[in-house]
């Protein structure tokens, strides 16, 4: 009889990838140190579902922008027909979920969140079909100086990590005003495209009467002449909004925080208005922008609720890895504090209770499963990279003992300690490990 043909396995969705240890690590590395930071700050975290609908983000992010014509993940639910998508970005569904709970009512919000965003793009380094952010937003402030708060809290953030502003990262500004500023700057805009449309390559061409802003974005080497030819939304800015971004320059300044004004940054998102920003890196090559924001007052009304301001900024965890990684640096090592070596399984009625009465005070202790030699124990135990092994044999526990050797220092061999004095010598670990 034929033995049915065995399936193949399956694999992941191409652009969605898996992270094991000791990569992982590095990733819970990051996302501690920016939790410690953000409640600095007095950021809280806000949980948004990755599922939202279509609706929000044609509304809120533009149905013209490359990520809802091309990138989106869309699909109408099977079970009532509702028109659904996958989040390519944080922000909407945060400002979907303060005006659903009416979460501005006792006065504004400074949030944070962290999770995965999808785009349906080609994947590559640094750019993936589903890729993770930390969304950080300030909902109901309406001056400068949150605009400026968000800024400063990015370069603590580099700081942390290790990161040189100016040499690693730097930081670019920009200011798009109010809609009748930009409404007149795109009349100008417009007016010299069309007079330049021999000039133009095909997404330019498609861009022209429905997002120029973004021909001045391109990133092709040809139309760069043309782009630094073109009437500057900075000209067309009115008093207020020039006072804004005076006064946003003004606190960074103060802060010794060096950055430069870029007339063409513009962002890819329909909803941004006064001031913009990004931190770029030369090190990456094309996907030169770590993390970008800005103000985005009008969103909250846009999206059905009362009017009130708000600015945040979006990073992009994975470009950032490969940053740090491009620089050098890593995250310190996850290793256990203590490996039990364990010859003999039936032993473990006594190793389960010394372990647990370690883990209990503060030690990470990873004991040996599954049988095996001594031998083969101390090499998972070196490999483990932990700092101590602990001995459960027969003859130490014969004498009511455990035999405690330093994997890295072999001059001591081992100590032998009373089993029944964990507390004892879990303290005298700790101690020594520090």
């Amino acid at each position: 009889m034929t033995e049915p043909k065995k399936p193949a396995p399956l694999t992941g969705v191409k652009g969605m990838n898996d992270t094991f240890a000791p990569e992982s690590d590095r990733w819970e590395w990051l996302e501690g140190e920016m939790r410690q930071l953000l409640r600095l700050y007095g950021y809280r975290n806000l949980r948004t579902p990755i599922v939202e609908p279509t609706a929000l983000f044609v509304r809120g992010i533009g149905e013209v922008t490359d990520i809802v014509e091309k990138e989106m993940y869309t699909f109408t639910d099977k079970l009532n027909g509702d028109e659904l998508a996958l989040r390519p970005e944080i922000t909407a569904g945060i400002v979907r979920a303060t005006i659903e709970h009416n979460a501005l009512y006792d006065g504004p919000l400074r949030v944070w969140s962290i999770g995965p965003v999808f785009r349906h793009e080609r994947p590559q380094k640094g750019r993936y079909r589903q890729f993770h952010q930390l969304d950080v937003e300030a909902l109901g402030f309406a001056g400068p100086d949150v605009d400026a708060e968000l800024i400063l809290l990015t370069r603590a953030l580099w700081r942390c990590l290790g990161l040189v502003e100016g040499e690693d990262i730097r930081l670019e500004i920009n200011s798009l005003g109010e809609p009748e500023e930009r409404a007149a700057h795109r009349a100008a805009l417009v007016a010299y495209l069309e007079a330049n449309r021999d000039q133009l390559d095909a997404d330019a061409q498609r861009r022209l009467h429905t997002n120029p802003l973004r021909v001045l974005d391109t990133k092709n080497p040809a139309m760069q002449a043309l782009a630094d030819g073109a009437p500057q939304l900075l000209d067309f800015l009115g008093a207020e909004s020039q006072a804004h971004l005076s006064a946003v320059r003004a606190v960074l300044d103060a802060a010794g925080l060096a950055y430069t004004v870029n007339p063409r940054l513009v962002r890819g998102l329909d909803y941004y208005n006064r001031t913009v920003f990004e931190w770029v890196t030369p090190h990456l090559g094309s996907q030169a922008t770590v993390c970008g924001g800005g103000r985005y007052d009008g969103l909250i009304a846009q999206l059905g609720g009362k009017s009130a301001p708000a600015v945040g900024f979006g990073l992009g965890m994975e470009r950032l890895l490969l940053l740090l990684e491009a620089m050098g640096k890593t995250a310190p090592p996850d290793a256990p504090d203590v490996y039990a070596v364990v010859p003999d399984p039936s032993v473990m009625p006594v190793v389960a209770p010394a372990v647990e009465a370690m883990r209990a005070q503060g030690l990470s202790v990873l004991w040996h499963a599954g049988g095996g030699s001594m031998k083969s124990q101390f090499k998972r135990a070196n490999a483990s990279g932990a700092r101590w092994a602990l001995i459960f044999g027969g003859d130490e526990l014969a004498r009511g003992e455990v035999a405690i050797k330093d994997l890295r220092d072999a001059s001591v061999v081992q100590v032998c300690r009373a089993l029944d004095d964990v507390s004892g010598w879990t303290s005298e670990l700790k101690t020594r490990a520090a």
